[in-house]
């Protein structure tokens, strides 16, 4: 008995949905159309735009459709310029918090400091900034439908609860829920690298790419895969971890006390241990003259990125057996010489996965340096295509 009016309001979440993300793509678009593009009924489109329409999410406008000469049509565009969200992003002793549209076009965004050491608790101070920046531009800010947070750690985005975070020894942090309690919006967490790899589908060089692995390094080796479309273990705390997959048995310690993970030859800090032990140059040596060195043909610098290359392609060679992806997205330091990098990779996964895997197989970099509060963005844009957050839009 319960099964089925849960299953009615899921598909008309999915409908509203789908409605939603084609207005925003092809509006002005007429109701005819409409219906032709999401393969929906005149009925349902008709009963889904009213809705819209009740809630201002939508303008009515006349436009010529192409190959008309008659009068002009009655077409749907978006009104989401007076519905506003809050994207907030926290990094190592920084808090940044951006009002933006519906659409995501920024309103204002201001960035601040958030030591890790306090006598106030973290959340406590989250919190105090996010009212603060409500009040001091209050005649800015329109109907407010979400805040969306990202920041490292492990993140249960189905809870709201900050399971572990980086720098600032949290545990168990129920920020999403204290905050969704407080202001009455739903809040939207996830993951850094997760949010990363979403941004880069929606807006980046992942666009129009249902399957795909990000590969980050920095201080350490991250992924992300997204599959289908859809982000591996989205609903959850888990991560995609490479980080400690062994590499090397004979190689060096790693910080989680096992020998030659990933970790330990891929992360920039050890590519430049191994740039300097082979003669390059003695220590302070940074990776930017690293990649020029490489891309100037020194033979030291070019050994360490082929080898960090090459460990790495090892392990995506596991993944790319696993997940068949499209293309492989790297967010890396190391990325100014990938003319060097890049090849290591691909001739590592080469030689591990059968011919048809990587015919029209691609490695390219990212677009975003640093998404920022463009990854809280992604999280509304998404809930709205799914329908999650419109269904409660439309219910007021």
């Amino acid at each position: 008995m319960n099964s089925q009016p849960g299953h009615i309001d899921q598909v008309k979440q999915v409908n509203a949905g789908a409605v939603y993300r084609l207005i925003e793509q092809y509006g002005p678009i007429s109701r005819t159309e409409l219906s032709k593009k999401s393969h929906l009924a005149p009925a349902s489109i008709t009963k889904i735009v009213r809705e819209m329409l009740e809630a201002d999410l939508l303008l009515e406008t006349e436009f010529n459709e192409p190959g008309s000469r008659g009068r002009p049509a009655i077409g749907l565009g978006l009104h989401t310029h007076t519905w506003h969200f809050l994207a907030v992003d926290i990094g190592e002793g920084t808090i940044s918090l951006a009002l933006r549209e519906l659409k995501s076009d920024l309103v204002v965004e201001q960035h601040q400091p958030l030591p890790p050491e306090a006598d106030e608790p973290l959340q406590e101070r989250i919190i105090r900034l996010i009212d603060g920046f409500f009040r001091q531009h209050q005649q800015k800010l329109e109907r407010l439908t979400a805040i969306s947070i990202t920041l490292p750690g492990i993140v249960d985005t189905s809870r709201g609860i900050v399971r572990q975070l980086p720098y600032y020894r949290v545990q168990d942090m129920p920020l999403g829920a204290t905050l969704e309690a407080q202001t009455g919006v739903p809040v939207y967490l996830q993951q850094h690298i997760n949010a990363w790899a979403l941004t880069e589908s929606l807006f980046g060089a992942g666009r129009n790419t249902r399957d795909f692995i990000q590969l980050v390094i920095g201080d350490r080796v991250s992924a992300a895969v997204i599959s289908d479309g859809d982000l591996l273990h989205g609903k959850s705390n888990r991560l995609t971890d490479i980080a400690h997959i062994q590499v090397d048995a004979a190689g060096e310690i790693c910080t989680c006390g096992h020998r030659g993970c990933l970790n330990t030859v891929a992360t920039i800090k050890a590519v430049l241990n191994q740039a300097v032990a082979a003669g390059t140059k003695d220590l302070p040596f940074s990776v930017e003259e690293l990649c020029n060195r490489a891309l100037a043909g020194d033979p030291q610098a070019c050994q360490a990125l082929s080898r960090a290359g090459s460990q790495t392609g090892r392990v995506l060679a596991m993944m790319v057996n696993l997940f068949q992806p499209q293309k492989i997205l790297v967010a890396s330091a190391l990325n100014p010489a990938k003319s060097v990098f890049f090849p290591a990779l691909f001739q590592a996964i080469n030689q591990q996965v059968p011919p048809e895997y990587t015919q029209d197989f691609l490695i390219e970099s990212v677009n975003f340096i640093n998404p920022g509060t463009l990854a809280g963005a992604t999280l509304i844009r998404r809930a709205l295509y799914d329908g999650s957050l419109l269904i409660k839009l439309l219910q007021g």
